[in-house]
């Protein structure tokens, strides 16, 4: 039984939700705190990947990050290599598909604070990038990290972006739902059955762990 598909989709997944989870807070301080020109059209392009096909998505990535395309050629020409079906094409495939839950969700989280300690702080003179991380941050942080292990489980489940953008290449950018499909494909129940069965459990796990942060859990008032 080869698990690696497994493991590498936990490290893809790791990854790719810490980065979206950086840009998910980024991007909630932005929305929340600025009114300015084209942020209807910033959030259109974040609900978008929400709605659009992977396979859609994974097309548009293509062409951004391939060899003839200007991101695609810098990467190149620095790494010596191109950047579609690599394990960084596989990272961003996974960001592209969890980043945006992981931005509409802080945002809500962050809209949703109560208000009252945010003005209190600016009436003692605070600015907003310190109100925003002494504040808003600590008070929204249950329901961002709640959303930032669904991102996880999003992120370790593409499929459709991944199979775009980096391919299936065994040990290197075949991820579990990829591997899964492949197995499928190759009349290997066993493999398929095994792999289906880890990744079910490791999603019950992370939709636990969500639940438990989303409402409020707390150790120590389970004491």
């Amino acid at each position: 039984m080869d698990w690696s598909p497994l493991w590498l989709s936990l490290r893809v997944a790791f990854i790719a939700t810490a980065a979206s989870t950086l840009l998910g807070i980024l991007a909630a301080y932005l929305l929340s705190h600025y009114r300015f020109w084209g942020r209807n059209l910033l959030e259109a392009a974040v609900t978008l990947p929400l709605v659009l096909p992977p396979t859609v998505l994974g097309y548009y990535l293509l062409i951004l990050l391939g060899r003839e395309s200007f991101l695609g050629g810098i990467y190149e020409r620095l790494m010596g290599k191109p950047l579609v079906f690599t394990i960084q094409a596989a990272i961003l495939a996974a960001m592209l598909h969890a980043a945006p839950l992981l931005i509409k969700s802080a945002h809500a989280a962050i809209e949703s604070v109560d208000h009252v300690y945010e003005k209190a702080a600016r009436t003692l003179g605070a600015p907003e990038w310190l109100i925003f991380f002494r504040i808003s941050l600590p008070l929204a942080w249950r329901s961002i990290l709640a959303a930032a292990i669904l991102a996880f489980a999003r992120a370790m489940g593409d499929f459709g972006i991944t199979l775009m953008v980096a391919g299936n290449i065994p040990g290197k950018t075949q991820t579990v739902a990829v591997a899964i499909y492949d197995a499928v494909e190759a009349g290997n129940a066993a493999l398929a059955r095994s792999l289906v069965l880890a990744i079910s459990g490791v999603t019950i796990i992370i939709l636990l762990l969500a639940n438990r942060f989303g409402t409020g859990f707390s150790w120590r008032t389970e004491r």
